[in-house]
């Protein structure tokens, strides 16, 4: 049997696996599905078209598929998908998406989303992702994976950031910012590269050394961005596969996301 308190109230035609346990006064609504192995604190209200997946710890007062804060939205069926293996803190809030954009909000796995954090409706996270202690992202964000958001950051609404990228704390981030990049400031400055995560994630000298070429392209170089694209274009013909360790699929990353840059970039 579940393992549920039996002051928590589950709504008639919620989905829930046999292994998922529920905290004290939780309440969860009829058409959340929750997989297997999922934790679940006190306190928590899980509501809404929201789908869970298997092994994710939901801390105590954490709010998960409420309706968008958004003023346009009219009750439309929305939805929120959460993957495995995700930490959820205290005092999280994540919404539901609206018909506006693609209708659903998005959360991989294995992602480490700290108390107060605030996602928006339409947010696209992938995963492995940290976001510190009160960061907080507007509607329709897109973190690629492996992002670090630091704590108090604020996000604005449609900006993109890249896989590997960094923000530090109390960051104001209004405009895309591309792979790899660390910023900071309010606004956010581009500060370098995310050299300590990426050798922690087993970057080895070349993929370092192309990326590091690619951010002084893009900021010491004085360079447009139409300039610097074209120089890191042209990198791709020396760059080797990924199979051999080598740096052709950072680059082909870094060209995507420059190509998808409606904002601008951090600069």
């Amino acid at each position: 049997m579940t393992a549920i308190h039996p002051t928590a109230i589950v709504e008639r035609g919620a989905q829930i696996d046999a292994s998922v346990t529920v905290g004290p006064y939780t309440l969860i609504g009829a058409e959340v599905q929750i997989g297997a192995g999922t934790r679940i604190g006190a306190h928590c209200v899980i509501e809404g078209r929201t789908r869970i997946g298997r092994d994710n710890r939901i801390f105590q007062f954490a709010s998960i598929g409420a309706p968008p804060q958004d003023k346009k939205y009219a009750g439309e069926p929305t939805c929120l998908e959460i993957g495995d293996g995700n930490t959820i803190r205290e005092f999280v809030t994540i919404n539901t998406g609206t018909v506006q954009d693609a209708g659903v909000t998005r959360v991989g796995d294995d992602n480490w989303i700290m108390a107060y954090v605030h996602i928006a409706h339409d947010c696209q996270l992938g995963s492995h992702i940290v976001m510190a202690n009160a960061a907080t992202l507007g509607g329709h964000v897109h973190l690629g994976d492996w992002t670090v958001i630091g704590g108090l950051t604020g996000i604005h609404q449609f900006v993109r950031v890249g896989a590997h990228a960094m923000t530090a704390f109390q960051t104001r981030l209004a405009q895309d910012l591309p792979p790899f990049v660390m910023a900071a400031g309010n606004p956010a400055e581009a500060q370098g590269i995310n050299a300590e995560g990426l050798r922690r994630r087993g970057f080895g000298p070349e993929r370092l050394a192309t990326i590091k070429q690619m951010h002084r392209l893009l900021y010491r170089s004085g360079h447009t961005l139409e300039q610097a694209r074209s120089q890191i274009a042209a990198l791709a013909g020396g760059a080797t596969s990924a199979t051999s360790g080598g740096s052709a699929p950072d680059i082909a990353a870094m060209q995507d996301f420059l190509a998808q840059a409606a904002r601008g970039i951090v600069r």
